[in-house]
C-alpha cells in the first residue's frame, strides 16, 4: 500500500490490474429447486431464451397468480447465465420476489436494491413568514447495507441478480468514481499503518475503538479491523508487522472468532456519493466563484435577505 494522501491516497494504493478485475466473477448461476418445469413453462422457457439471443428487447411473459411465472424467470437467468434486474412496482413487491429468487439461487449473489429512506421530508422555505424548514430524513440501516453489498456484486460478481423498486431508478453517479474509491489489501503487501489509517477515513469509514459496528474501523496493537459496509456478521483483520501486510484475516464481529485467512480483500467506500479528492477540490473552487457571482447579483437587487443566507 502506497502513499494515499499526496496526489490520491486511493489511486495510489490500487494498481490498475487488481482495481479493475472481478475478485469474484467466472461463477455460474445454479437454480436449486424441487421443481421442473411442466405444462406451457418449457415452451416459454424456451421461446424467451431464443428471443433474447436474437437480441429482441422487450417480451412479456403472461400467466395467472401462481402459475409458476418468477420460476419460469429464475429457469430462463439460469439458461442464459447472465445478470439480472428485476424491478417491481413497489417495496412490498421488491421484497417477495427477493425471498423468492434468494430460494432459488442460494449460492449466487441475489441481492436487494430499493430505497433507505424510513421517512423523508425535502427542505422548503416560506417566503412570507421568511421560514427555512430544514430537510429530515431517517435511513434503514439494514437496507443500507444491502444496497452496498448490491453495487458490490455488481462490480465484483458475474452471477448477479438485483431486486429493485421503480423508485431507484435514478443513477447513483459515475461507476467509475466509485471504483476508483477503493483500498486493495494483499498478504505480503508493504505497507504502513498510518497510510491505511488515512484510506480508510477517505473511504468514510469512521475509526471507533469502542463501539464497532459497521462502516467503522479499530485499531488494536499491530492489527487493524475494518467493518466492511456491505456485510452483517463478517469483519476484516489486517496484520502489519516491520511495515508489511502478514496476515488478512475475515472474523465475527460479535464474538471475535476467526472465520478464514484471506490472502487478497478490496474494500468499498462507506458511502455510494463518495468523490474522489481532486474531483471534489475542483468543484469547491467553482462553487465559491458562482458563490461571489450570485452574491454581487442580489446585493444589486436589493434581495439583502438572500445573500446574507448564502453566506451564512
Amino acid at each position: 500500500m502506497q502513499n494515499l494522501s499526496e496526489t490520491n491516497i486511493l489511486e495510489k494504493l490500487n494498481t490498475k490490474e487488481l482495481s479493475s478485475k472481478k475478485l469474484e466473477g467466472g461463477k455460474k448461476f445454479q437454480l436449486i429447486t424441487e421443481y421442473t418445469p411442466a405444462g406451457d413453462q418449457p415452451k416459454a422457457i424456451s421461446f424467451l431464451k431464443t428471443e433474447i439471443l436474437n437480441n429482441k428487447k422487450n417480451q412479456v411473459l403472461l400467466g395467472v397468480t401462481g402459475s409458476g411465472k418468477t420460476f419460469t424467470m429464475a429457469k430462463i437467468i439460469e439458461e442464459l447465465n447472465r445478470p439480472a434486474l428485476i424491478l417491481a412496482p413497489n417495496k412490498t413487491l421488491a421484497a417477495q420476489l427477493y425471498g423468492e429468487m434468494k430460494n432459488f439461487f442460494p449460492n449466487n449473489a441475489v441481492e436487494y436494491f430499493v430505497s433507505y429512506y424510513d421517512y423523508y421530508t425535502p427542505e422548503a422555505y416560506v417566503p412570507r413568514s421568511d421560514t427555512y424548514i430544514e430537510k429530515e430524513a431517517s435511513i434503514n440501516e439494514q437496507i443500507d447495507r444491502m444496497r452496498h453489498s448490491a453495487t458490490r456484486s455488481l462490480l465484483e460478481k458475474d452471477d448477479v441478480i438485483i431486486v429493485s423498486s421503480v423508485s431507484c431508478i435514478y443513477g447513483l453517479g459515475s461507476v467509475d468514481s466509485y471504483s476508483k474509491m477503493t483500498l486493495i489489501f494483499k498478504k505480503n503487501e508493504n505497507c504502513e499503518r498510518d497510510k491505511i489509517i488515512k484510506g480508510l477515513v477517505e473511504l468514510q469509514y469512521k475509526r471507533n475503538d469502542q463501539n464497532f459496528h459497521r462502516g467503522t474501523f479499530r485499531v488494536r496493537g499491530e492489527n487493524i479491523e475494518v467493518f466492511p459496509s456491505h456485510y452483517e456478521d463478517e469483519a476484516w483483520r489486517i496484520t502489519i508487522e516491520y511495515n508489511k501486510i502478514t496476515q488478512i484475516k475475515s472474523f465475527d464481529p460479535l464474538t471475535g472468532a476467526d472465520n478464514k485467512e484471506i490472502n487478497l480483500i478490496k474494500l468499498y467506500g462507506n458511502s455510494h456519493y463518495i468523490t474522489p479528492r481532486p474531483t471534489v477540490e475542483k468543484a469547491i473552487k467553482e462553487i465559491k466563484k458562482e458563490l461571489i457571482v450570485t452574491l454581487e447579483k442580489f446585493r444589486n437587487e436589493k434581495k439583502l435577505i438572500e445573500a446574507q443566507r448564502l453566506e451564512e
